[in-house]
Order: C-alpha cells, then structure tokens, then sequence
C-alpha cells in the first residue's frame, strides 16, 4: 500500500517545485561563467571590464529582485513584461559587452513564458538574436560576418522556436490536464456526497417500505380473519344458539349441530389458507360462478333463506385477485344477510361486460339507513372491510337500502383477465 506522498501527482508536484528552483539558480550560473570568461578569455572587440562588470551585478540584482526574492510575482503578467523587456535589455549589452555573456542571454528562451500569449514568440526570436550575436563573436563588422550572422540567426530561431512551440504545446497539456484531474477530483467529491445522500435515503425508503409490508399484511390479515375465523365463529354461535332452541326437537338439534361443526371445519381450513394466502377453497377446484353457485347452496342450506345465483354474460377467467375479491364480497354480503335483514329471499347475480364486472346482493330483509348507519358494535369490519377489498383493485362498492325495502349492494370491479384455472 502506498502512501499518500508517493502518489503520480504527488511527485510530479514535487519535481516541479524542483525544477523552478533550478530554473531560478541557472541565470546567476550563466552569468557568473560569462563574467569568469570575459575576465579570463577577453575578445578582441569586448568593451573593458570596468563598464562591463557593472552591468552584470545590475543584472544579477534584476533577477535577484524579480525572480529570486519574488518568486510570485510570475503570476503576474505586467510585471513579468517589464522584468523580461529589462532583462533582455541588459542581456544585450553584455552580449555586446562581451560575446561570452550568450551563456547569460539564453535564459531569455525559459523566461520568455513569463510573457503573455504571442509576446512569447518575440521574446524566443529576441533571444536567438543575442545569442545568434554571441555565437559569431560579436556584432557583425565587415560583410562576410553579416552572412554568418544571419545564419546564426535563422538557425538560432528555427531551433528555439521549434523547442519553445513544443514546449507551449507541453504546458498546455499540463495545464489541461490540471484542470481536469480538479474537474474529476469535483465530481468524485460530488460522486460522493450523493452516495451517501443517496444510501441515507436508500436506508429511509426501505425503513418506509418495511413499514408500508407491515401495515399492508396487517390489513390484509385483519381481512381475511374477518372473512373467515369472525365469520366463522359468528355462524358457530348462531347455529349452537338454533340448537338450544330446539333442544327438545331431536332432528332440528341436530342438524344446527352438524351446521355448527361444518362451519368450524370450514373456518379452520379457510384460515390456515389465509394465513399461507392461498386463494379460498372454492376457487381452486372451481371457476366463480360455479364456486358463487356452492356457497349460495350452502349458505341457503344452513340458513333456510332460498339464494338464487344468477350469471350474465360470457364467463371468462379473471385474474385471482379480482375473483377472491367477488367470492369475499359475496360472503360477507350473505353473513350480514343472515345476521341482520331477516330476509326471505336472497339474489346473487354475476354480470360479466366488456371491461368490468359486477357483483349484485339483493334481499327482501328489514333493510336500513346507509347514511346513518353506526359502526358495528362487535368491532367488526362489515361493509368496511368489503369496500377496502373492492377499492384495492380498482373496483367501486355501492349500497343501497331502506328501512323496510330491503337492501342491495353492488361490487364492481376491473375484468382484467387471468389464467384459466
């Protein structure tokens, strides 16, 4: 494993910070190496040391003061223009001064960067001037010098122009790439912040959805112990109660006993198919209408109420919520007729259409208010728990009723279709 300073950038960070003290060093070796040899190696044409020496000190203090001492005052453009056009100008007179001081002048080609955009090409062409002078032993005096000068001078800016073009080109990139590794490093913090925003509310939606199963298989419990252990036990107690009733008339006994048994029988095993939610019973060895015409049969059987079942349309398979959901309606619709209409007739008709089916109840019973209709005071769900169903598949529950006029509900819901079974 690495450590944070042995990253790429971290060195490459490294080496540039050497480099620019290089670079700043560098001007004071050239130009100490060309005072050495002006000293010790005069040219014929050089001017004396005493108008020499001057020179190179105030130059040594030019760089001294803007490079050295200032080192970010190179970010400032202006600035850098007056310290290069004043270097140059002293370059040039030591050049003339002495042709030994080209080994100072060609600082001009790494300082030229210093400068803003295209001044860069005339500060590399400037430089390979001086340096073309220093090369040819001084300023040109008789013609054939010229011509040796000016081939100084092309061959000094094709070179330099070429290396500083590159070198342009290698600083862009760098800079380029600069701004795009900070881009990446941006959108890796952004990356990351939305990560974690993102796994905090992952955390909260699956909290909220736990929530939401939770009181989804609630409801659904509380239905279905309502379809099957409540209204189990209701009819239990209505049969027993029938029984003692008839106590002394040994056939009536024990027909409402054997009821009784059957219901228990019949609520255990819808019970333990809720609580596995398995679809009822009757759905899975018949299709609706015949599953709806065996409980009107048995329902009118237990109760001594005629139920007839009536079907319309074409039949066709629906999907399995949509016929729990009539079979369940159809119960319920029947357990309150047999609780509280006092009914003598009861109609069930299933009437298949184009895009939605209907489920009728209808009896002659007591009927009552649906407007002022007070809660069940047995804390059961009724026609709540009937509407909750009908309304989870999109369908619509309606009810009609009057005191003395009987009583009609109505389930419609979505014929989305299913397989056959």
């Amino acid at each position: 494993m690495t450590s944070s300073g042995d990253r790429p950038d971290d060195r490459m960070d490294a080496w540039q910070v050497r480099e620019a003290n290089v670079w700043r060093v560098l001007p004071f070796g050239g130009l100490i190496v060309g005072t050495l040899l002006a000293v010790f190696a005069p040219t014929p044409r050089g001017l004396p040391l005493a108008a020499t020496l001057p020179v190179a000190v105030a130059a040594a203090c030019w760089i001294a003061w803007f490079i050295t001492l200032h080192p970010r005052w190179q970010s400032r453009r202006a600035l850098m223009t007056v310290y290069y056009l004043g270097m140059l100008a002293i370059a040039a007179v030591l050049v003339v001064a002495s042709p030994w001081y080209g080994f100072f002048a060609w600082i001009g080609y790494v300082h030229a960067f210093f400068l803003p955009g295209r001044w860069r090409i005339a500060g590399v062409v400037v430089t390979a001037v001086l340096l073309a002078t220093s090369q040819s032993g001084g300023l040109p005096v008789v013609s054939s010098h010229w011509a040796i000068w000016l081939v100084m001078v092309f061959f000094n800016v094709t070179i330099a122009g070429a290396v500083s073009w590159f070198a342009y080109v290698s600083e862009h990139q760098g800079e380029k790439r600069k701004r795009l590794v900070a881009e990446l490093a941006a959108a890796n913090r952004r990356l990351t912040e939305t990560v974690r925003e993102n796994e905090g509310l992952h955390a909260q939606l699956v909290t909220q959805a736990r929530e939401a199963g939770v009181l989804d298989e609630r409801q659904r419990m509380a239905r279905e112990i309502h379809d099957t252990l409540a209204q189990g036990l209701t009819g239990i107690i209505t049969q027993l109660e029938a029984a003692e009733q008839t106590r002394d008339r040994s056939g009536d006994w024990r027909r409402h006993v054997d009821n009784a048994l059957a219901l228990a029988r019949e609520s255990l095993t819808e019970a333990r198919r809720s609580v596995r939610a398995i679809r009822p019973e009757p759905l899975e060895a018949a299709r609706l209408p015949d599953a709806l015409t065996e409980l009107g049969g048995r329902w009118s059987a237990r109760h001594g109420v005629r139920a007839e079942v009536n079907t319309t349309g074409t039949p066709r398979p629906l999907h399995p919520e949509v016929e729990v959901t009539l079979l369940r309606a159809a119960q319920e619709a029947l357990a309150n007729v047999a609780r509280h209409a006092a009914a003598s007739r009861v109609g069930l008709t299933l009437s298949y259409m184009s895009d939605v089916v209907t489920l009728d109840v209808r009896d002659d019973g007591t009927g009552f208010d649906p407007e002022a209709a007070a809660p069940r005071p047995d804390g059961g769900y009724g026609l709540t728990a009937m509407r909750q169903r009908v309304t989870e598949v999109g369908g619509r529950l309606d009810v009609e009723s009057e005191p003395g006029g009987g009583t009609a509900i109505s389930a419609s819901v979505p014929a989305l279709p299913g397989g056959a079974g």
